[in-house]
């Protein structure tokens, strides 16, 4: 019995410890939301928000690295558009929740919670967050651009 008690405190504490570690390295995140093999938006198909208005899973048959991370796409159609202009096909804010960036924070996102505005892409951290988005894109957008520039 005295183990078992020793060991409930020892694996709070680990546990506690790892989310610890885990949301210290989102706020020291790079310019990009890439994964631990550098890859963006979670391999999905930047291209394929504007094409076809849905997140489509990308694939490393073609990929292509731009502002330090590797985007992946679903066709060599849809990777050549973004080589010719990349700039208008990556999410803003470097893929991080554009809501977030309102506030001046870097948070994950869920790659089927996105808006184009503008001709941009703006992915959100998940629906709750993306319903608050769409109170007010204009304003959101204004203000993260604003903490973009300080937080980058």
């Amino acid at each position: 019995m005295i183990y078992a008690t020793l060991a409930k405190p020892a694996f709070g504490f680990a546990s506690f410890l790892m989310v610890t570690i885990l949301w210290a390295g989102l706020a020291i995140a790079g310019p990009t939301n890439v994964d631990a093999n550098g890859i963006a938006i979670q391999g999905y198909d930047p291209v394929a928000y504007f094409t076809e208005n849905k997140p489509v899973k990308g694939s490393d048959q073609f990929t292509t690295e731009y502002d330090g991370a590797k985007y992946q796409f679903s066709s060599a159609e849809n990777k050549a558009a973004f080589t010719a202009d990349p700039a208008k096909y990556a999410p803003q804010f470097g893929g991080y929740c554009a809501y977030g960036l309102s506030y001046g924070s870097k948070a994950p996102i869920e790659v089927d919670k996105f808006t184009i505005v503008d001709g941009k892409l703006y992915l959100n951290f998940n629906g709750d967050i993306q319903s608050r988005w769409e109170k007010d894109i204009p304003g959101f957008i204004k203000t993260a651009n604003e903490n973009w520039t300080t937080i980058e």
